[in-house]
């Protein structure tokens, strides 16, 4: 027997007064049966029979009554349970909603887009006519198939066997680089000069040479200050960083370092906006020195995780055994420049698929450096995200550790690519991609021009169960760009070293952030996402002060060592990181001393009740 269920208020509220704008492919769920609801709710004729064409099986009971007649409460929860699901699938688009509106109402159209069309697809550098642009990628792949396939005799690291599945392909790993003689003895002259120092005095030099500092603004009172701001700022940057909270800073001689003080900053001036304004200044203080150029150009970034456990209870974290045990957790997701100063970075809940969160970490990045190249590991790359860095303009060159299992596509079924033939066994579908060619082109110049934002739109075009046409369209022209890069990545070892080579850089960073995130066991204890970004975001701004100060100092070793006559090889120093962390005391200091009144046997004054406690940070 059916339970008995009502409508509460709230329901009703959900049901007859959100406007909803109908999707691309509503499949089950229609409009008109929220119509005829809101028409039975204000006492109108029913017209024609109850639409029931999108009533699942598993809620045919509810719909009729213990006598057998229709029950229009159980139909209602059924249409508000559909919609639900019709709104999170992205079937359907709520009007007042911000997570869930329709992202694809902010694309240009009409005469802005009709302006800005050339402009496009001359900066990204694709054709305005789909099939030119397709014609011109089909050439490039056919190409690339042939020389590949010639070469592949001749790749001792390419293997490629027959099995009762089809052709399987495998690559050897890459062999380690042995360090030089000359390497090591810089990095032992380089150690041997650099000061040792606390982390607390490195972020107030960085800030007396850079005034990062002076980014931080109140957050209702943008001129608000009060003496010695600088050192509050930076203390409360320690706290958070190091993830001790401000017990190991509090001085109440020192007004910059009182509990209130530190409070106030840390409420009113640390937050998403100002902590990107002064990594912007960072970022642009370390290129201006000239070692920088030394390891890289700036065009190069690799995105990659770094997990953080969550043990108290929260829905912004998300379960996964195999990085948080029992517990839930986070990732904070991270771009790395060649020149190892992070540029940007998300936290996500849980461990979702980072392709998800790469166009948003990529794109929102508002620091002086637009690198063109994104590195990437395995679990950061789908077609989906092939296809619209190929539109934006943008390399995508991740790290394929199961090439075994990636597939190859091709355009022509009738070539013959010789050893390859049998691993191109998947047709591209040249046409969805021609028909979509002006919306893909759209989608991509307003992702380019800042009129829509990466992370909402990337979700609508990546819904695995049921992709848009557009989604598809996307997909095809990824599945090419993907087949292109592989055929690039199995062909040349020294691409595939150079791709490690970045990411390395990305796992040597995320092990100084582990070092300096060291408090409450590394565990990040942020009830709220809010908390947790601003948390992180502070981590990374200490990590970029740590690669700005060791840049700087590297940089007067390496003249030091020039000046006394050692001989200093280019690659040697192309080689060097400023990501070392031996010569920086990130544990305080802890001082052995009681005062004059408990050395006489007396007792220390007890605590105001009625005073601010200890924080909870």
């Amino acid at each position: 027997m059916p339970r008995r269920v009502t409508l509460t208020d709230r329901q009703r509220e959900a049901l007859f007064h959100l406007p909803v704008d109908q999707g691309d492919l509503l499949r089950h769920y229609t409009l008109s049966d929220e119509d005829h609801l809101r028409r039975v709710h204000r006492g109108e004729k029913r017209r024609g029979p109850v639409p029931t064409a999108f009533v699942p099986k598993a809620w045919g009971r509810q719909l009729k009554t213990e006598d057998g007649t229709f029950d229009l409460t159980g139909y209602r929860l059924c249409t508000l349970d559909r919609l639900r699901r019709a709104i999170r699938r992205r079937d359907v688009f709520p009007v007042r909603s911000l997570r869930y509106a329709d992202p694809r109402k902010g694309l240009l159209t009409g005469a802005a887009w009709e302006a800005a069309r050339p402009t496009v697809c001359r900066t990204v550098g694709v054709a305005v006519a789909g099939d030119e642009e397709v014609a011109k990628l089909s050439a490039r792949l056919d190409l690339a198939y042939r020389q590949t396939a010639a070469r592949v005799p001749d790749n001792d690291a390419v293997t490629i066997t027959s099995t009762a599945s089809g052709a399987d392909l495998s690559i050897e790993a890459l062999d380690k680089i042995d360090e030089p003689l000359s390497l090591t003895d810089l990095h032992t002259a380089i150690n041997a000069r650099l000061p040792q120092l606390d982390l607390p005095e490195l972020i107030l030099e960085m800030h007396a040479r850079t005034g990062f500092g002076a980014a931080f603004t109140h957050a209702s009172e943008g001129n608000a200050r009060a003496g010695d701001i600088a050192t509050t700022i930076c203390a409360v940057l320690v706290a958070e960083a190091t993830n001790t909270g401000f017990e190991p800073l509090l001085r109440p001689e020192v007004p910059a370092l009182r509990r209130s003080r530190l409070s106030w900053v840390k409420q009113n001036f640390i937050r998403a906006e100002t902590l990107s304004t002064a990594n912007a200044l960072l970022v642009a203080a370390h290129n201006r020195i000239p070692l920088t150029r030394a390891w890289g150009g700036g065009e190069v970034a690799s995105a990659d995780g770094l997990r953080f456990t969550v043990p108290v209870r929260t829905i912004h974290a998300g379960p996964n055994p195999r990085y948080f045990g029992r517990e839930r957790g986070v990732t904070w997701y991270n771009l790395v420049s060649d020149r190892f100063s992070g540029l940007n970075a998300v936290t996500v809940p849980g461990t979702l698929r980072d392709s998800l969160h790469l166009l948003a970490v990529v794109l929102d990045q508002e620091t002086e450096l637009r690198p063109t190249e994104i590195m990437t590991d395995t679990a950061g790359y789908t077609d989906t995200i092939f296809g619209i860095f190929h539109l934006l303009g943008l390399q995508f060159s991740p790290r394929i550790a199961d090439i075994a299992g990636a597939r190859f596509w091709r355009v022509d079924g009738n070539a013959d690519y010789g050893v390859l033939d049998d691993l191109a066994t998947n047709r591209i579908n040249i046409k969805l991609i021609v028909e979509h060619w002006d919306d893909l082109l759209r989608l991509a110049g307003s992702l380019k021009l800042g009129v829509v934002r990466a992370a909402g739109l990337t979700r609508v075009l990546q819904t695995n169960d049921r992709p848009t046409r557009l989604a598809r369209a996307l997909q095809e022209l990824g599945r090419l760009i993907k087949s292109l890069y592989m055929l690039r990545f199995i062909d040349d070892e020294t691409y595939r070293r150079r791709i490690l080579v970045q990411l390395n850089r990305g796992e040597s960073r995320h092990q100084l952030a582990r070092t300096i995130f060291h408090g409450k066991r590394g565990e990040l204890r942020q009830r709220y996402r809010v908390g947790q970004e601003d948390q992180l975001g502070a981590l990374g701004l200490v990590v970029n002060l740590i690669v700005l100060w060791n840049t700087i100092y590297i940089d007067a070793a390496l003249n030091q060592l020039r000046a006394e006559g050692h001989m200093i090889l280019d690659e040697d120093v192309a080689r060097l990181s400023p990501l070392g962390f031996r010569h920086i005391n990130m544990l305080g200091r802890y001082a052995f001393t009681i005062p004059e009144m408990v050395a006489r046997g007396e007792l220390r004054p007890l605590r105001d009740p009625g005073a601010t406690g200890i924080d909870d940070a």
